[in-house]
């Protein structure tokens, strides 16, 4: 490969990072459903022609590394042209669960004008340049259970699936597919009007990226866009080989996977050698038969999070991250499952334990950079039922906050998103608004974080009523096993829920299940704290 200059490189860097940016904002500013709009669960990427990503937003770490996949799936299945958007939430096609849906369309030479075409090229043929995609988090995708995050044994009680398909043909929307989706999940008008949003923050990154191309010319665009993966990879090695050369393992469990009650093991071997490392997940607990199975994906975005972590450095999440690791997840084990397993809470659950045991691992080889274990779960609540408002149907998604591990240096921060979510909570005020719900109490679980010479954060404090007759979900864990300390501080205090009965009876749920809920009753969830770090 050529030489590259760095200022050039840099520039290329944060244009192609500020494309994924914007059409962040776009989604965002134009989508419907609070989920999308206020907690912001979503993320955007650019990728190269042959479908390697150049660039993200700052958005969800456990949709960014896994992205990739869903983009590969879609370039084998489908040929796209100018104009065309295809959608995949199939988790065994790359996606992760089925609330997660990506869009994804080519950005193609043919959209470039006809003046700067002809200055461009001597050959006039329609040339796929980019690939810009985006993933959100519906509220719902049909399924048993409102909010599609309920305890199914198989994908298929889970929602509906969708494979590589289009529903963007030459810039029209494909109504008969679009109406096939809509008619197999509920509140189907706010699902419309988030798919929308999508489709134009995928015109707004298709846009800007032909802005560059027009201005930087299409050789030297598609030259820095492999220049950006290639650095990625050089600092990657560079921060393995600063881990001295070694065999690291660990072990965690997730609390059960709602259908039985024994724990859920993870196993990982972390090898070290030079500038490249493996990551072996060997001896993790087979495939279960409860909503937590993670496919390949998720792992591997898992891995790619935990070591770019360890880069100080303002590196461009490209392709190049993942490049000089090895990641070795056993099929048919709860790290990759095997259709036709139920996935909702691999996504969110599993993904949270494979941190903490990488992170566990880790620690033993560089023990004055890894923190403490933050609060290992996402905390998923969902609410759905009739609107009594306005008749219609609705579906509340929310993930809810905990205590951050402590970290070397520094206390574990109270109340927030750690690790592989980068979502917020819903504020009061949209959530009451958008849902006939209202929000009794939050604020920070006081006092519950892990002691240490440096404490983990607080757990929070969050409790709904509904207005209305509603079912109700819940995937969350670490309500059994606290999340650990290290170098000798003490483990956070685990979390726990309760239905608050209009009548005053108050009942203590298990970590996962679902349950109805009268007018006047409340859901109480107190979340886990961060392990503390040092005696």
């Amino acid at each position: 490969m050529k030489k590259f200059d760095p200022t050039t490189l840099e520039i290329y860097r944060a244009l192609y990072t500020s494309v994924a940016e914007e059409m962040g904002v776009a989604l965002r500013r134009t989508s419907f459903s609070p989920n999308i709009k206020e907690r912001r669960d979503y993320s955007c990427a650019v990728f190269e022609s042959s479908g390697r990503v150049i660039a993200q937003g700052d958005h969800m770490p456990v949709h960014l590394g896994s992205m990739p996949m869903a983009v590969a799936a879609a370039l084998r299945e489908v040929a796209m042209g100018p104009g065309d958007v295809v959608a995949v939430n199939d988790p065994f096609a790359g996606g992760t669960h089925l609330p997660d849906v990506t869009l994804i369309s080519p950005v193609v030479s043919s959209q470039l004008s006809v003046v700067k075409r002809k200055q461009r090229t001597t050959d006039y043929r329609p040339r796929t340049l980019f690939f810009v995609a985006n993933r959100a988090h519906h509220a719902d995708i049909g399924g048993a259970t409102p909010g599609s995050m309920g305890l199914a044994t198989d994908v298929y009680g889970e929602g509906i699936r969708i494979p590589p398909i289009r529903i963007v043909r030459g810039g029209e929307v494909c109504e008969d597919v679009m109406t096939l989706i809509l008619a197999n999940v509920r509140n189907n008008r706010e699902r419309r009007a988030d798919f929308e949003a999508q489709i134009g923050s995928l015109k707004t990154g298709s846009t800007r990226l032909l802005e560059i191309v027009e201005r930087r010319g299409q050789k030297e665009a598609r030259e820095y866009a492999s220049h950006l993966i290639s650095y990625s990879a050089r600092l990657m090695r560079h921060a393995i080989a600063a881990i001295p050369d070694g065999s690291y393992g660990a072990e965690d469990a997730l609390d059960d996977d709602g259908i039985s009650t024994g724990e859920v093991p993870i196993r990982v071997r972390v090898t070290v050698k030079g500038e490249r490392a493996r990551v072996d997940f060997t001896g993790s607990s087979p495939q279960v038969a409860g909503a937590l199975n993670a496919v390949d994906a998720i792992t591997v975005s898992v891995v790619s999070y935990v070591f770019r972590c360890l880069l100080g450095e303002d590196v461009p999440a490209s392709a190049g991250l993942i490049e000089p690791i090895e990641v070795i997840a056993p099929k048919g084990t709860v790290v990759n499952a095997r259709h036709p397993a139920s996935v909702a809470g691999g996504n969110v659950e599993t993904s949270q334990r494979i941190v903490d045991v990488v992170f566990r691992a880790l620690a033993q080889a560089i023990p004055d950079r890894i923190p403490a274990a933050s609060q290992g779960t996402m905390n998923n609540l969902t609410i759905g039922g009739i609107d009594p408002r306005t008749g219609a149907e609705f579906s509340y998604y929310e993930t809810v906050a905990g205590g951050m591990g402590a970290r070397p240096e520094l206390d574990g921060m109270s109340a927030t998103h750690s690790h592989m979510t980068n979502s917020l909570n819903t504020p009061a005020e949209a959530l009451e608004y958008a849902y006939p719900l209202r929000v009794r109490e939050y604020r920070i679980r006081k006092g519950s974080g892990g002691r240490g010479r440096h404490a983990g954060g607080d757990g929070a404090i969050r409790e709904i009523e509904t207005l209305a007759h509603a079912r109700m979900a819940m995937l969350s864990d670490r309500r059994k096993r606290a999340p650990y300390g290290l170098q000798g501080g003490e483990d956070g205090e685990v979390g726990r829920a309760f239905i608050i009965r209009r009548n005053g009876s108050r009942e203590q749920l298990a970590s996962k299940g679902s349950w109805d809920l009268q007018p006047g009753d409340r859901v109480r969830i107190e979340t886990p704290s961060g392990g503390g770090f040092g005696k």
